[in-house]
Parts: structure tokens; sequence; C-alpha cells
């Protein structure tokens, strides 16, 4: 596989916003930046992931709130945040589950708990399924972890996005940052200038495959995402968190009571006037109830 040039911690990012020390793990498929804050020998660590077209900036009122008492840890997946983009890799949501998978395993992360958003639902339950001993909780905010065959919405969403036009759209004019992430927004005055801008530099022309890619999954990546419905029912009874933005215009409240189902001992917290990029709109409001439930799982 071809390899590109990893981002070395750029003069661009906002560490007045993102006061954290910048990592990186050179793994098979390419370098991976990541940020490790927190107690250094703790029981567990919380492994926050992320989605489209995020990086690990989006977890950063969470991960300052929390690391006085938690390992925190971060990463970006390849082709996003500070990662390498690598020439051949695939960025289908199946090979970046593989990626962290490898990421939990060189760190030697002893018991982690999954903090997920959008496409790092899929990719962090896919882990915890397949590691459930090492999982004691999950925190899981707008995402899901099925297939969408047959639902209309998000059929089309995929064919748009993720087709030809939608490729142009996202490789051209970096459409998820400049488009979709305002449109997801419930209040989209909280998407500012200077924090787009923090979305937008880590996307540079030739950068933004990734962003494509996954929209394009939700057709592409079936068979995976029915064989991850299949295998979650083993983590059914974690102890689990639903901190759901109710304003969401793709991971809708439908979406939300299907994980009530599905976790039947889940508890939930429902946030009102909030989109779907849940960790940025609620900013250090999340903290408290994450706090609360963590707590609970007596981790130390």
């Amino acid at each position: 596989m071809a390899r590109g040039a990893p981002v070395r911690d750029p003069d661009w990012v906002d560490r007045a916003a993102y006061p954290f020390e910048s990592r990186f793990l050179d793994l098979p498929h390419g370098t991976v930046h990541y940020v490790d804050e927190g107690p250094a020998d703790p029981d567990a660590a919380l492994l926050f992931l992320h989605g489209n077209p995020t990086w690990s900036f989006l977890y950063r009122h969470l991960i300052a709130g929390l690391r006085d008492d938690y390992r925190c840890v971060a990463l970006d997946y390849l082709g996003f945040g500070l990662s390498e983009h690598p020439v051949g890799f695939s960025y289908l949501p199946s090979d970046h589950a593989a990626v962290v998978e490898g990421f939990v395993g060189t760190l030697g992360l002893d018991g982690v708990v999954p903090v997920v958003h959008d496409w790092g639902g899929p990719v962090g339950l896919s882990y915890a399924a397949d590691h459930p001993t090492n999982v004691p909780g999950l925190v899981v905010t707008n995402t899901l972890c099925w297939p969408v065959s047959g639902d209309p919405w998000f059929e089309a969403f995929s064919r748009l996005a993720g087709g030809p036009l939608g490729r142009i759209a996202c490789e051209r004019l970096n459409a998820f940052v400049e488009y979709a992430m305002p449109l997801a927004y419930a209040d989209r005055s909280q998407l500012t200038p200077a924090i787009r801008e923090q979305y937008r530099r880590p996307l540079p022309p030739g950068g933004r495959r990734g962003t494509w890619i996954l929209p394009r999954a939700f057709r592409t990546e079936r068979e995976w995402l029915a064989d991850l419905r299949e295998r979650v029912p083993v983590i059914k009874h974690h102890p689990t968190l639903l901190a759901w933005g109710m304003e969401d215009p793709l991971f809708r409240e439908r979406d939300l009571r299907r994980f009530e189902t599905l976790f039947g001992d889940a508890r939930t917290v429902e946030f009102g006037g909030v989109g779907h990029y849940v960790p940025e709109e609620t900013g250090p409001a999340l903290v408290d109830p994450v706090e609360t439930f963590l707590a609970d799982l007596d981790l130390g």
C-alpha cells in the first residue's frame, strides 16, 4: 500500500480549544494521531470514536471535563484529523474498525469504554461485540448498528452523498464540512467560523475521499452492518448510556428507540434543541451525565 505523509501537529490547530498533547502511532495501514489524557494507570480507558467529517476535536469538551478522573484516549481515523491519508486505504467503516482494533491492542488498553458518535457507533460497537470482556460499558450518541436497507431516507442520503455527484461535492467542495455539518445542527449559529475551520483544515484537496466513502458505505457495507446487527446482542446487557440529540435530521428518535429496545437496561438522556453533532452542540453540558454514568460503573 502506498503511503501518504502524516500531518505532524500543524500550526492551525487551536490549542486553546484543544489543549492536548498530540501522539502518533504507526500501524500497518498508516500513522494514527491520537490524544491520551488523564491518569496513567487506570483500570479502564474511555475510547472516543468520531464520525464524518470530524476528528478527536469533536470530543474536546468531554476530554477536558473527564481527564482529571479518567484516562481519555481519542484517535483520528486514517484520512481524518491529524492522521495519515494513506493512498490505497479503503476508508470503509469495516476497515476503520480493524484499525481501531489494532490500535487498542497495540496500546495494550486493558478495558475500554467506547464513547461513540455517527460512524463511530458501528466502529466502536464492532470492537465491543468482538471483545465484550474488555468493554465494561458504552456511551452512545446519535448513530446506528444495523443495515438501513429499505429505509427511504437513508437510501436517498447514501445515493446522493455517496454517488457520483456526491463524490464531486465531497472531494472538490468539502461538502460535508461546508454544507452537511451546518444542516445537521439544531442551532447553526453554534458552528462558528473558528470551529468550522478546525474541521475544514484536516481535509485539504486530495484528502477528502473518506468523507465520500462513509455515506456510500450505507449501501456498500450492508453485509458488514447486517453482521454487526447479529453480533451486537452479545453486549445488550452491558451498562449503556444513550445521549441523544432529538433534532438530528439523520439519526432520528426512531433510532434512539431501537437502541433502547436493543439495550434494554440502557440509561437515556435526551437533549432537546440538539441536532446531530451531540458532543459539539451540547459542549460541557454532556460532561455531567457521562460522569454520573461512569461513576456508577465503578471503573476505579
